[in-house]
């Protein structure tokens, strides 16, 4: 009989603890997020799935417990080796999409390139084109974040998340502000980029968005209690509709 593949994690936590004032908001928590799954946190409002991102990407501190990214200790690092962590490694996108409001679309791509990525402004420009005409951008690269579609703002988004190849990319609501039509093109984008070998930590409250994910955590009071694999993901799977079903309403969804 073969050996399954062994995954290898990229974030690694033990016990993760994190406090505000009193609010114990994390409650030793112990994870790993492998190389190129596309893994989903769960949970209802205050359950703490956000902060445990925010956590994991270095952006808020861990109040215990230690954090890696490969050899790396993110848990107690400064704000210099975070900064450079974060520009070498990961990649971001938020329900809003914080564009930088006087550059267009393919300015914003083109900044983030040239920010940390190691590449030549000539590379950057090449490839902020190339991610543009992939997130389907051509008609709306010119233009402001103002004069776009809430999808063609969240696709540049997370055009300028993916321009320097982070290992992960981790994202926190992002379709919680978008309609149905716009979510199903950020979420198809997530699809293709996981299919190409894209790591991807995605946050959300959304079924649909949930679906696309092949690995499911469920955070409850702080607590991870529950996971759930799927197979790669197929348009209109109902198989797969029904496990996450069933899974959710076993955890009181």
């Amino acid at each position: 009989m073969k050996d399954k593949k062994v995954k290898t994690p990229v974030i690694a936590g033990k016990k993760i603890v994190k406090t505000f004032g009193e609010a114990k908001v994390l409650n030793e928590i112990n994870l790993e997020i492998y190389d190129g799954d596309f893994t989903v946190i769960m949970g209802t409002s205050g359950s703490g799935k956000s902060t445990l991102l925010y956590c994991l990407s270095g952006m808020e501190q861990a109040t215990g417990g230690t954090i890696y990214c490969g050899d790396q200790t993110i848990t107690g690092a400064s704000e210099k080796e975070l900064t450079k962590l974060r520009a070498d490694k990961f990649g971001f996108v938020f329900q809003k999409t914080h564009l930088v409001s006087n550059l267009t679309l393919y300015e914003n791509i083109v900044m983030s390139g040239l920010i940390g990525s190691g590449l030549s402004e000539k590379e950057v420009r090449e490839g902020a084109k190339q991610l543009a005409a992939q997130m389907n951008l051509q008609d709306a690269v010119d233009r402001l974040p103002s004069q776009v579609s809430g999808g063609e703002a969240q696709r540049a988004a997370v055009a300028r998340a993916v321009m320097g190849n982070p290992a992960i990319l981790f994202a926190d609501e992002p379709t919680g502000a978008l309609n149905k039509a716009n979510t199903k093109e950020v979420l198809d984008l997530f699809t293709e980029l996981h299919k190409k070998g894209q790591t991807i930590l995605l946050v959300t409250h959304d079924k649909e968005a949930a679906l696309r994910g092949n690995r499911i955590l469920y955070i409850e009071d702080g607590r991870v209690i529950s996971e759930l694999a799927l197979s790669e993901y197929k348009k209109d799977d109902s198989m797969r509709e029904k496990k996450l079903a069933v899974w959710l309403e076993g955890l009181g969804w």
